[in-house]
């Protein structure tokens, strides 16, 4: 959804675009299991009147999760779904191949999305990002609905395959 993002936000999650997280690419055994379990939870956390901030690959892992939970995405809530994740360069196996850069751009975007550090959340280097093949345009997007949260859970961290993933929750 591409519409803007206005009015007080509630609850705000954060899962990754992860296409193994999509029913068409299940198996036998679960390769992403831990961030299933963790998306899935954020996403039922969210309640009813979720809107999704994501690119095109995101909105389709929202609405699997969002269907998963029994809800689907609306065009006007007081909660948000962002889908998005650090760098596909962390490895020599990683999609991106390994990058030096990674490390530390996914450290400095981990320590923003637990403070939050809206700030840095929305001043994160797009062309850096790109280079990176970190998905943050719609962390950047939504950056200025954590500016007035309480509390903050960051409920899965890692680096599977090569890309940072995180699921974290704001309200």
């Amino acid at each position: 959804m591409t519409d803007p993002i206005t009015g007080p936000a509630t609850r705000v999650a954060l899962v990754p675009g992860c296409l193994a997280l999509l029913p068409e690419y299940a198996s036998l055994h679960d390769p992403v299991e831990e961030l299933r379990a963790a998306c899935r939870a954020a996403a039922a956390w969210l309640g009813a009147d979720v809107r999704v901030i994501a690119g095109e690959q995101g909105t389709r892992v929202a609405t699997s999760l969002l269907a998963e939970v029994g809800t689907a995405p609306v065009d006007s809530g007081a909660a948000y779904l962002v889908v998005g994740n650090g760098s596909a360069r962390r490895g020599e196996k990683a999609p991106g191949h390994l990058d030096p850069r990674a490390a530390g751009f996914d450290d400095v975007l981990a320590e923003a999305l637990a403070r939050p550090d809206v700030e840095v959340l929305g001043g994160i280097d797009l062309g850096l990002a790109d280079e990176l093949l970190a998905d943050v345009a719609p962390i950047v997007r939504s950056a200025h609905l954590l500016q007035t949260v309480e509390t903050v859970a960051v409920d899965y961290d890692d680096d599977p395959y090569g890309v940072r993933y995180w699921v974290a929750r704001w309200a």
